[in-house]
């Protein structure tokens, strides 16, 4: 047997969803923005190619993760890390290249380097997270690893948010899309040292002991009998729509109808920040009332500070932000519940179907959240294009109040079909044991 890891070989292992967190938090922060304020391209035009490469990001993700768990007796998952660490980077900064051309040839290419991050991010990230469960074989030390990886995400999506643009304009003297460009020079250079780093000092516990997956068929058949799997990711699917709406039109609002774009930057990190505070809370609640009624629980009050939003005009950037800063602990309370159900599903499905499946329950969840993720951004796209939006111009009154029903009543309807979903979910009421609520939560920053 391997001997134990020390604790500061899992918090080296865990700093690799650091530089993980740099790529993920900027594509889901910045991206579609670029697009459109720094780029110029039409709204409708970028979220339909952001909605094209999420969908890819997900199909990408689930073949890795069908590969991963086929061929696991292959891979050496530390050399893997290394040698995908630099391309990963690289493709990350393509994402952000000012396109040379215009027109037609400047939107494939950056469809084209957004398809290829992407693809390289689901090659790296899936092994990285299959690491996980041979860091060590002690429940203990993986719940320490999922904690610390929490707060290494939560840290990298402030230091995103904060420091794309004043250092991108710092790096570069710009303040157009060469900002952005220069930041992910950064956040690359840093994030393949720390995933070089991580794949060269990695040690597993012990050989992997797994029987063979059964047959891709008989597990998907499996989880569209399963109840309690479909209708828990419906819940998802739409909790995911309207967070994403919301997340996504920050810079927007701040911008066009604050006219503070620097208070919006500020808005994301201390989003994110609160998100790392809010979770143990939410834990806490869930032993009380159960996972389900946490989530019916959860979206109402989300719905309510919805409908106030839409009733009362939120003129400051201040109230703004403290309106943001409650709906983030509501996202965190929704994704801390679907995580920390899923696992229950498998045991569901195994009584029902007879069939025990996990690799393909992750790879399924993770697949519908990047459609989600892609249909949330057509949404909003679209949804201000019809209202008129022009990017760095000044919006007429009907156009401001089309961005302001999208952010207020989108949400608000998906997170209503969650709720109308969860309670067609046979779990119930369920009180959790503490540790597995940590590790089922901590997937939610584990699957991107």
């Amino acid at each position: 047997m391997s001997p134990r890891p020390t604790k500061a070989r899992l918090l080296l292992f865990a700093f690799g969803d650091f530089a993980f967190n740099l790529y993920w938090q900027s594509i889901m922060l910045f991206l579609l923005f670029y697009y459109t304020d720094a780029i110029d391209l039409p709204i409708a035009v970028a979220a339909t190619t952001y909605m094209i490469a999420s969908v890819w990001d997900g199909v990408a993700n689930f073949i890795a993760g069908v590969l991963v768990d086929r061929k696991q007796d292959r891979f050496r998952y530390g050399p893997l890390l290394v040698a995908g660490a630099v391309p990963l980077g690289v493709m990350f900064v393509l994402t952000y290249f000012p396109p040379i051309a215009s027109g037609g040839w400047a939107i494939a290419s950056v469809f084209s380097a957004h398809l290829l991050f992407r693809t390289a991010y689901a090659g790296v990230n899936v092994p990285y997270l299959a690491m996980t469960a041979r860091i060590s074989a002690d429940p203990g030390d993986r719940a320490f690893v999922a904690g610390v990886r929490m707060l290494f995400g939560t840290a990298a999506a402030v230091m995103v948010a904060l420091c794309t643009i004043p250092v991108g304009r710092w790096l570069t003297g710009s303040s157009d899309a060469s900002a952005y460009f220069g930041a992910a020079i950064l956040f690359a250079g840093v994030g393949a040292a720390i995933l070089i780093l991580v794949g060269a000092t990695y040690r597993e516990a012990a050989p992997p002991q797994r029987p063979l997956p059964r047959s891709l068929q008989a597990a998907l058949l499996s989880l569209l009998r399963n109840r309690a799997f479909v209708t828990l990711n419906a819940a998802m699917m739409a909790m995911i729509v309207g967070i994403t709406v919301l997340n996504k039109s920050v810079l927007y609002y701040f911008k066009y109808l604050l006219n503070d774009p620097d208070a919006g930057q500020l808005a994301l990190a201390s989003m994110g920040l609160v998100g790392g505070i809010a979770i143990p809370l939410w834990m806490l609640l869930g032993r009380f009332v159960g996972m389900r009624a946490l989530w019916l629980i959860t979206a109402g009050l989300g719905m309510a500070g919805l409908l106030a939003f839409a009733a009362v005009h939120l003129d400051s950037a201040r109230a703004m932000q403290l309106f943001l800063i409650g709906m983030q602990v509501i996202i965190v309370g929704l994704n801390f519940v679907f995580w920390a159900m899923l696992p229950n599903t498998i045991e569901y499905g195994e009584r029902e179907t007879g069939l025990h499946v996990e690799g393909t329950v992750f790879g399924v969840a993770a697949l519908l959240q990047r459609i989600a993720i892609g249909i949330a951004t057509a949404i909003l796209g679209w949804s201000f294009a019809s209202a008129g939006y022009v990017a760095n111009a000044q919006q007429t009154a009907a156009t401001l109040a089309g961005m302001r029903a999208t952010v207020a009543l989108v949400p608000l309807v998906f997170l209503a079909l969650s709720c109308a979903a969860m309670l067609l979910n046979p779990l119930g009421r369920e009180r959790q044991r503490l540790g597995r609520e940590v590790e089922g939560s901590a997937d939610a920053v584990a699957l991107r």
